[in-house]
């Protein structure tokens, strides 16, 4: 064991009672490294938590990656695109992409005794489509085998779409579709409500079979509104992107209709734009953390120093060299900062379950998408935060601990 290791043990463990500056001192830089690593903790979880989810949800409805006619994407208007078997194979051949489904869109109304409400039918089929997302947010009924090649009519509705109405799971309903003049009439039974909280999408989004979507609109069997691509990983969705766009963007189907792509990203820009602007939060509240962490630690070594001037001039009386010296208090202060760290790991990482497990701390799903606090515990990142903690809080010791330069043998053992 070095010379400064062994002394910064030997002072840090020292109990005497007569350091009564040095020890409160060393509590509160204690506590300060603790606290703010336990706000950083908590912080970059809650943010992770948040962002995954509230994407998570998003993509639920879009998915990653669509395909679908360049006059529906980059208009207001439903156009239909010639999809088969082959084109899908074609898609999820595409290195990176996970999953391809159909969907075709209809819109329409929903109407009882009471009530009316616009809505958008989203036809899918269970036999391609991915209803995971579904079957997480149903809080009523079941999904329905929705399928491609007949129709059910049965329908999955949202909770605020069956609140306004006053339907529940199980209820009939009608529903009436406006086509060149031409009004339609069908009768679906309420399968399933789901509640996702993102009212962007709860206000409007029913889920139909792909047939009654495709029929409603009066196309033929191989033609929808588009494929949703969902990528391995979403890291890479602007490689998958471009690789989409070379194989598919500006080819035509067999009627003649131009296919175009665009991302989750692009199809809901504000939502992912205010997501982004979380990090920005993160990265302030890291660094005033740091900040709080460092401004304590250097107060508390200063204090330390000075207590221990009589300590500092016997041993360079002995022959021990500034450096030397300076690496006892630095040693000193990773000691105070590791007690700290481990007490604000706990800390952090005690919140962040006790959220997981009980969810707590509600918010308000109107104005923030979810009904809890989202937490998401990643440990690379918080081995990051230990490691930037403790790299930072003794970094900022190096140019204080020069202050035992100034300190004179002759005068230091007269100081007490």
């Amino acid at each position: 064991m070095s010379l400064p290791l062994f002394i910064a043990r030997r002072i840090y463990y020292d109990r005497a009672k007569d350091r009564k500056v040095s020890r409160p001192a060393v509590q509160i830089a204690t506590i300060g490294v603790a606290v703010g690593l336990a706000v950083m903790i908590v912080s970059v979880s809650v943010v992770f938590g948040f962002k995954h989810t509230i994407r998570d949800k998003v993509i639920g409805f879009g998915s990653h990656i669509t395909v679908a006619n360049f006059k529906s994407l980059h208009g207001s208007e439903q156009h239909p695109v010639c999809i088969p078997d082959s084109m899908a194979g074609c898609l999820v051949a595409i290195d990176g992409v996970k999953h391809v489904q159909r969907y075709a869109l209809k819109q329409g109304l929903l109407k009882t005794d009471r009530d009316f409400l616009g809505v958008m039918f989203k036809g899918i089929a269970c036999s391609e489509y991915d209803t995971t997302f579904i079957h997480n947010n149903i809080i009523e009924g079941s999904i329905p085998d929705f399928s491609s090649r007949k129709g059910s009519n049965k329908i999955v509705i949202s909770k605020i779409i069956a609140d306004k109405l006053g339907i529940h799971a199980g209820d009939k309903i009608y529903a009436y579709f406006i086509n060149d003049a031409d009004v339609r009439a069908r009768r679906f039974n309420v399968s399933g409500i789901y509640e996702t909280n993102l009212a962007q999408f709860d206000n409007s989004v029913c889920f139909v079979d792909l047939y009654t979507a495709v029929k409603l609109n009066g196309w033929d069997n191989c033609r929808v509104s588009g494929a949703e691509l969902t990528v391995k990983d979403f890291d890479n969705l602007p490689a998958v992107e471009n690789a989409v766009i070379d194989k598919v963007n500006r080819t035509e189907d067999r009627y003649g209709e131009i296919f175009s792509s665009m991302t989750v990203q692009d199809m809901y820009p504000q939502i992912f734009s205010w997501l982004d602007l979380l990090d920005l939060n993160v990265w302030i509240i890291l660094v005033l953390m740091l900040c709080v962490a460092g401004f304590t630690m250097v107060s508390g070594l200063l204090i330390i120093i000075l207590e221990r001037t009589n300590m500092i001039g016997i041993l360079k009386s002995l022959g021990c060299r500034n450096k030397t010296i300076r690496h006892i208090f630095i040693w000193f202060s990773v000691f105070i900062i590791g007690r700290g760290m481990l007490i604000g790991n706990a800390i952090g990482v005690g919140l962040i379950a006790l959220q997981h497990f009980t969810g707590l701390i509600k918010l308000d799903p109107s104005t923030y998408y979810v009904s809890v606090v989202p937490v998401e515990f990643n440990v690379m990142f918080i081995i990051i935060l230990n490691v930037v903690t403790l790299l930072a809080s003794v970094f900022v010791l190096i140019a204080p601990s020069y202050i035992v330069s100034h300190i004179h043998p002759a005068k230091s053992m007269k100081y007490e």
